[in-house]
């Protein structure tokens, strides 16, 4: 007689992979949530995806594929970014991803966010040339103003 406690096996011991070991596509795009067709279609916008294929195609991914993945998943999915966007990013850092983009959701929500300025940091550390003070007082200012057309807004959506 045959019982389930087999598979039940096995699939503890499928989930209880180690973190250096190689995963199928089906395993990353379940660690990833997402479809498995999204990580093919990954694969031909951004080469620095490059799963191992063995003979039949079969892909595996490795810590690392899955640690860029999980970073353009972020940027796409929950920092507002395009695909074209994150392809700038890459070019313009070389093929990597800056570990240090952020989005606040109150920034996305507002659409203060700029991701289209991809590539840029957030620290001026980069460039020496600019005046930071300056561009606080006008940051400043953008900010009051975006503060004086939010609450207009809200007034004409109250009293139409």
């Amino acid at each position: 007689m045959k019982t389930n406690l087999g598979a039940e096996a096995g699939t503890s011991r499928r989930s209880a992979k180690s973190d250096s070991a190689f995963r199928t596509i089906s395993e990353a795009a379940k660690e990833l949530g997402l479809q498995q067709h999204v990580l093919r279609f990954w694969e031909s916008k951004f080469p620095q995806i490059q799963p191992l294929k063995r003979a039949g195609g079969r892909r595996y991914y490795r810590p690392e594929d899955i640690d860029f993945l999980a970073n353009i998943r972020s940027l796409l999915h929950d920092q507002g970014f395009t695909i074209k966007g994150v392809q700038k990013l890459l070019d313009q850092n070389k093929g990597k991803l800056p570990s240090e983009i952020t989005v606040s959701s109150a920034e996305a929500e507002q659409g203060t966010a700029i991701p289209a300025a991809a590539g840029v940091q957030q620290s001026a550390t980069h460039l020496p040339s600019i005046d930071t003070a300056a561009l606080k007082s006008v940051l400043g200012d953008l900010q009051e103003l975006q503060g004086i057309l939010q609450a207009s807004l809200r007034e004409v959506k109250k009293n139409p």
